[in-house]
């Protein structure tokens, strides 16, 4: 596998909550929902998404974003226009501040208009539907201009949106991921995207193949020597490569990929944390607990019943 298949093999949305948001210039809304990951792009007009920290990243139309993380942000048509209205969770559409009145349409925000922003938007919501892994490896925002990755998807998207057919959650599911793996493909793919030392260092024929080991099977009792004879290298030489190209040991490395493993298997299942210490390689629940508290700083139970 792929090391980008690898990082997105268990994205999967359940529920995705797509908008369209037609608005009323000037605008600014400001967003609280508190979802883990946002796709958003402009149909028509641009727009500003301006973070509480960091600055502000101009999104024009046919540009994909992504937003990672919880904390709140703004989006705007001008990144100097106070947001005059708070989108939460409860209450999606903006109704003042800029934006209309929502529309009749249950996945449109606004009076229809022939040129207004459009603002199209879909969010993953519920745990277990992004793996840790990915947000650890993405930015704050992030954005694909349409000439570097055209997406094919968006049109597809916006008619779906716009309509009110039979199955129609389950397709927008699905487009919601089609959408993120092409745009995490086209970001991975640029030099500045900063991708995680591990994503890069899957390119070396000696790092890249213990890496694909660890991945696979971290059930296993690897070791230092383990890995160096499995990729044919001495025990020094694999270590300095490693941590050269990897940023840390290997064995380091290993522990922090089975505790996010781990993390993951915590809110995507209801296995017990004995169960789930067995399949990422600790002995027991006791083991995997010692090792989630010096890397986490909390129990697994504790993770578990924090994102609840």
């Amino acid at each position: 596998m792929d090391a980008l298949s690898d990082l997105l093999g268990e994205v999967r949305a359940r529920g995705a909550l797509f908008r369209r948001t037609i608005m009323n210039p000037p605008w600014a809304l400001r967003i609280t929902g508190g979802v883990p990951l946002t796709l958003a792009t402009m149909l028509r007009g641009e727009a500003w998404i301006v973070p509480d920290e960091g600055r502000p990243v101009p999104i024009r139309a046919g540009d994909v974003a992504v937003v990672r993380g919880h904390a709140p942000y703004t989006v705007a048509g001008d990144p100097d226009t106070p947001p005059r209205f708070t989108v939460g969770a409860a209450d999606y559409c903006g109704r003042g501040g800029g934006a209309e009145e929502a529309a009749r349409d249950i996945r449109t925000c606004g009076v229809p208009s022939d040129d207004s922003p459009l603002l199209l938007s879909g969010a993953y919501e519920g745990r277990g539907q992004i793996s840790e892994r990915l947000l650890q490896a993405l930015p704050g925002v992030l954005v694909i201009p349409d000439a570097e990755c055209p997406c094919p998807l968006l049109d597809t998207v916006a008619e779906e949106v716009a309509k009110d057919r039979p199955g129609q959650q389950m397709v927008l599911d699905r487009l919601l991921d089609l959408m993120l793996v092409s745009v995490l493909r086209g970001w991975f793919d640029r030099p500045e995207a900063n991708a995680p030392a591990w994503y890069r260092a899957m390119a070396d024929p000696v790092v890249g193949r213990a890496l694909r080991l660890l991945h696979d099977d971290p059930a296993v009792p690897w070791t230092v020597a383990s890995l160096a004879a499995r990729v044919g290298v001495s025990r020094a030489a694999f270590a300095r490569r490693f941590t050269a190209q990897v940023g840390e040991p290997p064995m380091a490395y290993l522990a922090g990929w089975r505790i996010a493993l781990a993390a993951d298997l915590l809110l995507e299942t209801d296995d017990t944390v004995g169960s789930i210490a067995r399949k990422v390689g600790y002995a027991n629940a006791f083991a995997l607990s010692v090792a989630f508290k010096r890397l986490r700083g909390t129990t697994p139970t504790g993770h578990r019943s924090g994102a609840t």
